[in-house]
C-alpha cells in the first residue's frame, strides 16, 4: 500500500499561473507545485483525498487508469475544482464512483458540479455518488480491511476534515487549529504530512513554527511538510528541518 502526494503546493501553485516562483528557485524540479492532492493506492483500489484544479495533469503523469473512491477534506475551490476529471472513469467502466464529503462541501458541491450527481439525459449520465463522510471508512488491502479515519479540524473560518490511513499515516493539508482531545490520534505515527504554507502568521493555515511544534508533540518518526506556497523554496526549507522533516515535493511517495 502506497501514499502518493500527486500535489504539494498551495492554492495559487508554484509557479502561479503568472509565472510567479517567488522565492523559489526554477531551476529545482521539487519547486513546481501543483494543488494539493494525495492517492492511497493499494493492491484492490485507488482513493483520491480531494480533486485539485490539476488532478488531470496529476493523473496522467502517475498513469493512474482507475479511482475507486474520494474523500473531500473541505470546500474550497483547490481540493474541489478538478472533480469533472473524474467523469472518465466512470465512462470506462459505466459504474458510479463513490464519494465521501462532509455535509458543508457536500452541499457545495451539489450546487456547483450538479451535473455529476444528477442525471439529465443518455448522454450525461450521473457519474458520481454522494455519500456522507463517516467517522471511519474502509477500504481493500489484499483482501484485508484498512481504516481510514476522518478528524474534523479548524481551516480559519471553516472546518477541514484530515484523515489518519491505517493508524500510521496522518494527511492534514488544510489546518488552522487541531483540537486537543483528538491529540492522542496524532501521537507516535509513522508519517505525519502536515499543512505548512510558509514562515508567518496566517489565519487560515499552519506555518513553519506552528507545524514544527505540532510535529514535536506528537513525535512521529518522520514529518513531511505540504501546501507549500511560493515564499518556501525547497532546498532552504529544507536545512533548516532536523532530519526526520522533509518538505513534500509532488509524486513523493510513502509505503504503507
Amino acid at each position: 500500500m502506497k501514499f502518493i502526494i500527486l500535489g504539494c503546493g498551495s492554492s495559487m501553485g508554484v509557479p502561479r499561473a503568472d509565472g510567479f516562483f517567488g522565492n523559489c528557485d526554477p531551476k529545482n524540479k521539487k519547486n513546481y507545485r501543483t494543488r494539493c492532492c494525495a492517492l492511497i493506492k493499494t493492491s484492490d483500489e485507488n482513493i483520491l483525498i480531494d480533486t485539485s484544479p490539476d488532478l488531470r495533469q496529476q493523473l496522467i503523469r502517475h498513469k493512474i487508469k482507475k479511482i475507486n473512491k474520494v474523500l473531500y477534506s473541505h470546500m474550497h475551490g483547490d481540493q474541489t475544482h478538478g472533480i469533472n476529471d473524474l467523469r472518465i472513469f466512470y465512462l470506462n467502466n459505466r459504474k458510479q464512483i463513490d464519494v465521501y464529503a462532509d455535509k458543508h462541501t457536500s452541499d457545495r458541491l451539489k450546487i456547483t458540479f450538479s451535473y455529476l450527481f444528477k442525471s439529465y439525459s443518455k448522454e450525461y449520465p450521473a457519474t458520481l455518488n454522494l455519500k456522507k463522510l463517516t467517522k471511519k471508512i474502509f477500504i481493500k488491502n489484499n483482501n484485508n480491511k484498512v481504516s481510514i479515519q476522518s478528524i474534523i479540524v479548524d481551516h480559519g473560518s471553516i472546518k477541514s476534515n484530515c484523515f489518519i490511513i491505517d493508524e500510521k499515516l496522518a494527511y492534514i493539508s488544510d489546518v488552522s487549529k487541531i483540537y486537543d482531545k483528538d491529540f492522542k490520534y496524532f501521537k507516535n505515527l509513522k508519517y505525519i504530512i502536515i499543512d505548512c504554507l510558509w514562515y508567518n502568521f496566517h489565519p487560515s493555515h499552519f506555518n513553519l513554527d506552528t507545524s514544527l511544534a505540532l510535529i514535536k508533540k506528537f513525535k512521529p518518526k518522520k514529518a513531511i511538510l505540504t501546501n507549500l506556497s511560493p515564499v518556501l523554496d525547497y532546498n532552504k526549507l529544507k536545512k533548516k528541518l532536523p532530519k526526520n522533516i522533509i518538505p513534500a515535493h509532488d509524486g513523493l511517495t510513502v509505503n504503507l
